[in-house]
């Protein structure tokens, strides 16, 4: 079972800045997704294994930026020009790219990191 663990997530204002960190058990296809309260789990961002290929919602793009270290099994999330719709519990998962929108489809989550912008 892959494990995770994400960190990086606090409280900013908007327009502010965050990076997430995920750090893996092994190397996979990762994405990130958000849950806000009363929401439904949400597809954020996504990359290859290889970190040549990165996917985003609408809603993120020219905002947000994934990456990875291959070297440490990390994946990033740079967040930046925070809205506070943003606000939620930010979730990275091992995946396959076919499937990488879809959150029911993931096998195991980690314990999530909470993003909080303020108005």
């Amino acid at each position: 079972q892959v494990q995770l663990v994400e960190s990086g997530g606090g409280l900013v204002q908007a327009g502010g800045s965050l990076r997430l960190s995920c750090a893996a058990s092994g190397r996979y296809a990762m994405s990130w997704f958000r849950q806000a309260p009363g929401k439904e789990r949400e597809f954020v961002a996504a990359i290859s294994m290889s970190g040549g290929n990165t996917y985003y919602t609408e809603f993120v793009k020219g905002r947000f930026t994934i990456s990875r270290d291959n070297a440490k099994n990390t994946v990033a999330l740079q967040m930046n020009s925070l809205k506070p719709e943003d606000t939620a519990v930010y979730y990275c998962a091992a995946v396959k790219l076919a499937s990488m929108r879809d959150p029911s489809v993931v096998d195991s989550w980690g314990q999530g990191t909470q993003v909080t912008v303020s108005t």
